[in-house]
C-alpha cells in the first residue's frame, strides 16, 4: 500500500506549540499511518506550516522562565504529581497502544514504564538534589595556604531547549524517559516523536497539558518531519536522538552540532548479546533462565526494542539443546496476532514498511550464512481480532525466527540487525572466544551473562564491559527478581559505546546533569558560599547570643555558629568508655602496645568517645526547633587525643534544605573538633531535622 496516499476522512495529528494545539490543514497530504494489525487508516501526520523557530524561542523564553521559578524539589514534586495523573488514565492509553500493535504486556512496558520513570525522578530529585537550582560537585579545593582562595565545581542548567527525537517503538516511555531528567534540570523540552506511533505520544501530551501541572513552555510537541528544528539551535541547546544508527552521522554533521556547540547525544540500535556460561547446561536453573530471556526478548514488542537480544552466544556443545528449548517455549507461549484478540502474546511490527525492512535484514542474515533452526521464512497464519485464525492480510506480522551460524565470525551476524523477532545463535569453545564474539558487535547497549560460576562471570564481565553500556548477570539467585535483559531502569545509565551511539539516557541524577553545565568557580569562602548556598570554612560566621539550635528554619542562616567550651579527657574516662562499650582495642587499653603503634603516642581516647562528648558540648537540651539528629557524614579522625588533652567543638550551619511537603527541613552542620593546641582533632557533618517555624 502507498503510505503517503490521501484519505480525506482520516484525522491529522496535531502538534502543541507555544501553548496551543496546532493542526495542519485537513487538505494537507502528509503521511498516512495505518493500524499495525489490520492496515486500516488511523491518522495522517505532517508538520507543514508549523512555526518551529517560534517554538524554540518560546521554549527559551517562556519555558526557561517558568522552570527557573522552581527549585529541583518543586520540579520533582510536579513529576510525581504528573505520574499520578497519568497513572489514572492508563486504560485510555492501553486502548490506543493496541492500535500500534502492542500487546497488553508491550503496553505495560511502554506506558507503565514511562510513568515509572516520572515516579523515580520525582523521588530521586528530592532525595539526591538540593532544594535550589545549583548542584555542587565534589569537595572544595583549597587553592591558597591561608584558605582565602578556593575552587569548586557547580552545575547550572543549560539556557536553551532540549530537542528530543524519539523512535517509533516506545511512544510513551521514549518521551517520558527524556522529559523527566530535562524537566528536573530546569530545561524545556520539544518532543519530536516518530511518525508511525506519533498519535499515541500526542494523546499523552494532551493529557499532560490538560493536567495543568507543568509550567508553560516546559513541553512542546512537533509531529511530522522536523529537520528545520536543528537550523534554529545554538549554544545552550541540546539534541537527544533515539533511532537508527545511519541517521546519527547525518545529524552530527549539521552546523548546529558541528559548529555552533549544540550538545548531541544518541542512543541507537545495537547487536546486543546474551552469553550462556559453560556451567549452565540443560537441566540447570541458569539454562531455563537463559531460554526464558531469549524468547522474551525475541517476542516482547515483537522484538522491536533497541535492547532486544540479537546474538545468542552459547557453548558449541549445547547449540542443539538451546534451539530445541527455544522452539518448545515459543510453541507453548507465543501466539502471534492482533493484540486485541484474547490469548495473543505477540503483536505485529509497527508498520508494513517496518516489516519490509525486517524481512530484508532477515534475507541478508540467511545470505550471510544463517540457517533457520526455529520458525520459518514462510508467512504463517495469525489470530485476528475476532479470534479467528488466518492469513496476515494487511497486518505487519512477522513470526519469531532463530538462525544458527556455523561460522561464529560471519560478518552478517555481527553487523546486520533485523529489528524484529529475529535472533542469531553462534557457538564458542572457550571463554576467550565468547568475549571476542560479544565484542564483535561493535559496541552495544546491553549484554547478559547467564552463569552460576563466579570465575566464569568475572572473566566474561571483565572481558565485555568496556564494549557495553550495561551488563546483566542472571543466575538462580536473581532470575526471578531481575528486571530482565531488555528493561532499562531509570536509576542506571541507558546507553552504550560504539554502534550503540555513545550517549546515555536515564542514569539517575547523571542524566539530569547532562542538561546542565559544570563550571569551576574560584573565589573567597564568602563568595563560594553565596554562589553555592553551602557554607565554606573561612566564610563569615555568626555566633550570637542565641543558640542556633533555638532557631527554626525561618530564622536560621548559613554561618550561624556555636563555639563550645572545652572538656579535658582523663585516663579514667577512656577506661570507663572501653568497659562500658566493650571497645577494648589495645590503643585505648594497653599503653605499651599503643606506643608501639606508629599512629599513636600511647593510650588515646576512642574517636566515638570524642564524638559523644562533642555532642554534649554543642547540644541545647531543651525542646525546640531541632527535632532529631539523623546521622553523621564525612567523619575523619585527624589528631589523636591523649589523657590530659582537652577538646572543644565549633558547629556551623553549613546547608539548609527546607522540605516542600513537610513542616520541617534538613540542616547540615559543619563540626570541627580542636584540642588545647588548636590542632584539628576531627571533622564531620552533623545532619538534623529542624522545624520550619
Amino acid at each position: 500500500m502507498n503510505s503517503s496516499m490521501v484519505v480525506t476522512d482520516v484525522p491529522v495529528v496535531a502538534s502543541y506549540l507555544e501553548g496551543e494545539w496546532v493542526a495542519p490543514s485537513a487538505a494537507t497530504e502528509g503521511t498516512l499511518v495505518r493500524d499495525a494489525s489490520t492496515g486500516e487508516p488511523v491518522v495522517r501526520v505532517t508538520s507543514d506550516g508549523l512555526d518551529l523557530a517560534g517554538a524554540i524561542e518560546y521554549a527559551r523564553t517562556t519555558g526557561q522562565t517558568g522552570l527557573g521559578e522552581h527549585t529541583f524539589h518543586q520540579r520533582a514534586l510536579m513529576l510525581k504529581e504528573l505520574a499520578q495523573y497519568l497513572n489514572a488514565r492508563r486504560p485510555e492509553l492501553y486502548e490506543l497502544s493496541a492500535v500500534t500493535g502492542a500487546t497488553r504486556i508491550d503496553s505495560m512496558v511502554d506506558i507503565d514504564g514511562g510513568i515509572g520513570v516520572l515516579f523515580t525522578y520525582g523521588s530521586k530529585g528530592r532525595r539526591e538534589l538540593p532544594n535550589s537550582n545549583v548542584v555542587v560537585d565534589g569537595p572544595p579545593e583549597i587553592l591558597s595556604k591561608d584558605g582565602s582562595f578556593l575552587g569548586r565545581h557547580i552545575f547550572t542548567r543549560l539556557t536553551g531547549v532540549a530537542v528530543q527525537i524519539n523512535a517509533f517503538n516506545f511512544p510513551v516511555w521514549g518521551m517520558l524517559e527524556k522529559l523527566a531528567p530535562a524537566f528536573l534540570a530546569g530545561v524545556p523540552t520539544i518532543v519530536k516523536p516518530a511518525t508511525p506511533t506519533s498519535y499515541l505520544t500526542e494523546r499523552v501530551v494532551r493529557m499532560i497539558v490538560e493536567s495543568g501541572i507543568l509550567p508553560a513552555g516546559s513541553l512542546q510537541l512537533v509531529c511530522g518531519a522536523a529537520r528545520e528544528l536543528l537550523d534554529h539551535l545554538q549554544l545552550g541547546d541540546l539534541v537527544a536522538f533515539t533511532g537508527s544508527s545511519w541517521t546519527v552521522p547525518v545529524l552530527k554533521k549539521h552546523p548546529a552540532i558541528a559548529d555552533r556547540g549544540v550538545r548531541f547525544t544518541s542512543e541507537t540500535d545495537s547487536l546486543n548479546a546474551i552469553v550462556l556460561g559453560p556451567d549452565a547446561v540443560k537441566g540447570t536453573p541458569e539454562f531455563d533462565a537463559f531460554i526464558r530471556s531469549v524468547v522474551t526478548e525475541m517476542t516482547v514488542k515483537a522484538g522491536q526494542k533497541c535492547t532486544s537480544i540479537r546474538r545468542v552466544i552459547v557453548p558449541n556443545a549445547v547449540t542443539g539443546d538451546v534451539a530445541d528449548a527455544v522452539a518448545d517455549r515459543i510453541a507453548e507461549r507465543v501466539v502471534v496476532g492482533d493484540p486485541r484478540a484474547e490469548g495473543v502474546t505477540m503483536g505485529p511490527l509497527a508498520s508494513l514498511e517496518q516489516r519490509g525492512e525486517v524481512r530484508k535484514s532477515l534475507d541478508a542474515l540467511v545470505s550471510g550464512g544463517g540457517r533457520v533452526v526455529v520458525g520459518s521464512l514462510d508467512e504463517t497464519d495469525v489470530m485476528r481480532a475476532d479470534g479467528s485464525v488466518g492469513p496476515a492480510g494487511d497486518g505487519a506480522f512477522q513470526h519469531p525466527v532463530l538462525l544458527q551460524f556455523d561460522d561464529p565470525q560471519a560478518h552478517a551476524v555481527h553487523n546486520v540487525e533485523a529489528f524484529g523477532p529475529i535472533s542469531s545463535m553462534v557457538g564458542y569453545d572457550s571463554l576467550e572466544d565468547a568475549v571476542r564474539l560479544a565484542t564483535m558487535g561493535g559496541g552495544s547497549l546491553v549484554a547478559s551473562i547467564v552463569s552460576h560460576d563466579l570465575d566464569v562471570v568475572r572473566t566474561l564481565a571483565w572481558g565485555i564491559a568496556a564494549n557495553h553500556g550495561r551488563v546483566l548477570v542472571l543466575d538462580r539467585d536473581d532470575a526471578r527478581s531481575s528486571t530482565g535483559h531488555g528493561s532499562p531502569v531509570p536509576h542506571l545509565a541507558h546507553g552504550g559505546p560504539g554502534r550503540a551511539g555513545g550517549g546515555e539516557e536515564l542514569g539517575g541524577i547523571r542524566s539530569v546533569l547532562h542538561h546542565m553545565q559544570r563550571t569551576a568557580i574560584q573565589g573567597s569562602p564568602d563568595m563560594l558560599t553565596a554562589i553555592t548556598g553551602v557554607w565554606h570554612a573561612g566564610a563569615r560566621a555568626q555566633a550570637g547570643d542565641e543558640h542556633p539550635f533555638r532557631k527554626p528554619l525561618s530564622r536560621l542562616k548559613l554561618g550561624d555558629q556555636i563555639a563550645s567550651g572545652s572538656r579535658t579527657v582523663e585516663l579514667a574516662d577512656i577506661t570507663a568508655f572501653a568497659e562500658t562499650t566493650g571497645d577494648t582495642f589495645y590503643a585505648h587499653t594497653d599503653e605499651e602496645a599503643a606506643a608501639a603503634n606508629p599512629f599513636f603516642p600511647g593510650r588515646v581516647a576512642h574517636g566515638y568517645l570524642l564524638l559523644s562528648w562533642a555532642a554534649g558540648l554543642f547540644v541545647d537540651p531543651a525542646p525546640g526547633p531541632v527535632l532529631a539528629n539523623y546521622g553523621l557524614e564525612n567523619l575523619r579522625f585527624i589528631t589523636p587525643v591523649s589523657p590530659g588533652d582537652s577538646i572543644r567543638v565549633t558547629l556551623t550551619a553549613k546547608e539548609i534544605t527546607p522540605r516542600e511537603t513537610d513542616d520541617y527541613g534538613e540542616v547540615r552542620w559543619d563540626a570541627v573538633l580542636h584540642n588545647q593546641n588548636d590542632e584539628i582533632v576531627a571533622t564531620y557533618d552533623v545532619l538534623t531535622l529542624v522545624s520550619k517555624k
